[in-house]
């Protein structure tokens, strides 16, 4: 989920060495979440873990999308697909864990690229619509097709609608983060896009601890928008791009893997 285009035009690129950090943190992350639901069993009671640990890593993937697709790359929706390509490949070891219904869902890669190719969308209205290259009843139909989308979509996507909307918001939030100035207006303004953000980020999750590490990375995540993001330094190990590919489809087959050997044959498959 890398972007390796150059930046987008209009908007000033902040530093991005914090997402090297933020790579090894999200598979960590989602990694713990995974084994404490699926692997390890009940009895050692690290249901814990995952509501809390396990609760950074959505987040901070969305927020690593959305900081790409808005500063790193001229082509936000060819980023989405290169997304979606890693979702189709795990679909099926997602599938095969164990879960309350039968329902189809898709997976988190579906939710980034969707919410990544949503944002980009908006972003080109808006932008286009300010320039006046695009009339304002076409721009507005653009935003109401985009909101048709995203409640068809919510329904069968991992995190729902919450998820969807995070890196939409996210991408508005940095953007104005990142331009902010020091007038006051320009301050207020930032800090008004940054609390729809916060407030979705509340929403995705029943635990008061969960909730409380969902909001916490968002909040993370927007400092570094807003200027923490030049005091991070260059990590010394960078993750190689071939792990970052295939951790999310591998680590999915290698506990679908586990499961079948362990004897798990009545698994509910999602």
């Amino acid at each position: 989920m890398r972007a390796t285009a150059s930046a987008a035009p209009d908007t000033v690129r902040p530093a991005s060495t914090w997402t090297a950090w933020g790579q090894w943190l999200a598979l960590a992350t989602m990694s713990v979440d995974h084994l404490t639901r699926y692997v390890l069993p009940g009895s050692w009671q690290l249901d814990w873990a995952g509501s809390s640990i396990g609760r950074i890593a959505f987040p901070l993937f969305a927020a690593m999308v959305a900081w790409h697709g808005l500063f790193n790359t001229r082509n936000p929706q060819r980023y989405a697909r290169r997304i979606l390509i890693i979702g189709l490949a795990a679909q099926l070891p997602y599938m095969m864990m164990p879960r309350d219904s039968d329902a189809l869902i898709l997976n988190v890669c579906f939710t980034l690229a969707a919410g990544l190719a949503g944002g980009a969308w908006l972003r080109l209205l808006a932008t286009r619509q300010g320039r006046g290259e695009l009339a304002a009843h076409w721009a507005a139909l653009g935003a109401a097709a985009a909101l048709v989308g995203w409640y068809l979509l919510g329904h069968w996507v991992e995190y729902g609608h919450n998820g969807l909307l995070l890196i939409p918001l996210l991408m508005f939030a940095m953007h104005h983060l990142s331009q902010a100035g020091d007038s006051l207006p320009e301050r207020l303004l930032a800090a008004a896009a940054a609390v729809p953000v916060l407030w979705v980020a509340g929403q995705m999750n029943a635990s008061d601890m969960a909730k409380s590490f969902t909001v916490a990375t968002c909040l993370a995540v927007l400092l570094l928008a807003a200027g923490a993001a030049q005091r991070v330094p260059q990590i010394s190990r960078t993750m190689p791009r071939r792990l970052w590919l295939a951790w999310y489809p591998g680590h999915f087959a290698l506990i679908a893997a586990w499961l079948w050997v362990i004897g798990a044959s009545d698994w509910p498959l999602g």
